[in-house]
């Protein structure tokens, strides 16, 4: 999408950014998925456990997108500008499926219920 917004060609750069892009995602979403397994299995509640790990992840998953700014500059030089556009745009939009897309689908997944609160 990033590409179509800057009217910017797929080079060979911005594959290798797309590679690299796709390997913070699978990280990511392993990284919460086994952190909402941890939750279940020390004991909290199945949803509680979804929304716990996703807050508790939101801070390491907004720290890296936060590094790709480091990229900004490679917007001026013809050979990294369709590499930085996708790390720019990919990453934001990476960040909105870890920390929305995969909890939401996580929960429809297993069939997890609101109703599993924790009451307290």
């Amino acid at each position: 999408m990033g590409l179509l917004v800057t009217n910017l060609p797929l080079e060979f750069m911005g594959i290798l950014g797309l590679i690299s892009l796709s390997g913070l995602l699978i990280k990511n979403a392993i990284v919460l998925v086994d952190q909402i397994d941890v939750e279940i299995e020390a004991g909290t509640p199945r949803f509680d456990a979804v929304v716990e790990a996703s807050a508790s992840r939101g801070r390491p998953v907004l720290v890296a997108a936060l590094t790709t700014l480091g990229v900004v500059p490679l917007l001026s030089d013809a050979f990294f500008q369709s590499m930085a556009v996708v790390l720019l745009f990919g990453l934001a939009f990476a960040t909105l499926l870890t920390l929305v897309i995969v909890p939401v689908l996580y929960g429809i997944f297993f069939r997890i219920q609101s109703s599993e609160v924790h009451s307290e």
